[in-house]
């Protein structure tokens, strides 16, 4: 558990650099008919880059982990793209297929964003990028590279379930986990919403019981979480396992997934 909580403060320390990207979200998203597949490991600077602004979208996605050394997901890139180079999105509602991370962005503002523009703070990104490079090395390097113990099993039947969002410091230690694993799953983007949701859940701003917004995505993915409102939360449908707290999470793919 101390080992875990080390594992805590370092990806708090990865969040932090990115300067409050990945934890706020609209609460009204634009969810296209078709499922949009992300092609990317937790890792990467450019994959981060695109999942802070899937948090602001508030965009439910499938995520397809493609970890330095994997066997799963990679060579589907390279059959549809052409090339090895992460992220990839693709996305059926449009007919696109697109590679680099600022083009995604772009795209994604268009299509699902509420003025059909990028918004400044994501329009410009540097070509090196450095907070997102700190990132990555103040969380060890997790979800870089496959576990290679698993290279040679199955993929899950059905695809698993995590509710995150982009800065959470819990949920990006089981992210890591599951691109390490190669485990594919839907990532349902519960990012806070407003200014009482800001902080952690004992530190609320708004302290008292938690009440979403009204009509808002939070208040919709309630039912979901068991009435709850705490991310990370798994569902593996291949299991019926259902789990909240990281550590458990943590300890339940490496048991279940970790081994040919």
């Amino acid at each position: 558990m101390v080992i875990h909580q080390i594992k805590v403060l370092q990806s708090l320390a990865s969040s932090l650099v990115e300067g409050g990207r990945g934890v706020s979200g609209t609460p009204f998203p634009i969810q296209p008919a078709k499922p949009l597949k992300l092609y990317e490991f937790e890792g990467s600077p450019f994959c981060r880059r695109v999942r802070e602004a899937i948090t602001l979208l508030n965009l439910d996605v499938e995520i397809y982990p493609c970890p330095k050394g994997g066997q799963k997901y990679r060579q589907i890139v390279k059959e549809k793209g052409g090339k090895l180079q992460f992220p990839f999105l693709i996305d059926e509602n449009t007919g696109d297929q697109l590679f680099e991370s600022q083009d995604i962005i772009h795209h994604l503002f268009k299509y699902y964003g509420k003025t059909g523009k990028t918004p400044a703070k994501y329009s410009h990104y540097p070509k090196i990028p450095v907070p997102e490079f700190a990132g990555t090395l103040l969380n060890m390097a997790r979800g870089v590279w496959v576990d290679k113990k698993i290279v040679d099993r199955a993929a899950p039947e059905q695809l698993l379930e995590l509710w995150s969002f982009e800065a959470s410091p819990y949920s990006r230690i089981v992210r890591a986990t599951l691109t390490e694993l190669e485990i594919p799953y839907i990532l349902h983007n519960v990012p806070k919403e407003r200014w009482q949701d800001m902080g952690p859940a004992v530190l609320r701003l708004k302290p008292g019981k938690y009440e979403p917004l009204a009509g808002g995505k939070r208040e919709k993915m309630l039912s979901e979480m068991q009435g709850k409102m705490q991310v990370p939360y798994l569902v593996d449908p291949n299991t019926g396992v259902k789990l909240f707290e990281s550590a458990q999470i943590v300890k339940y793919l490496k048991k279940q997934y970790g081994k040919a």
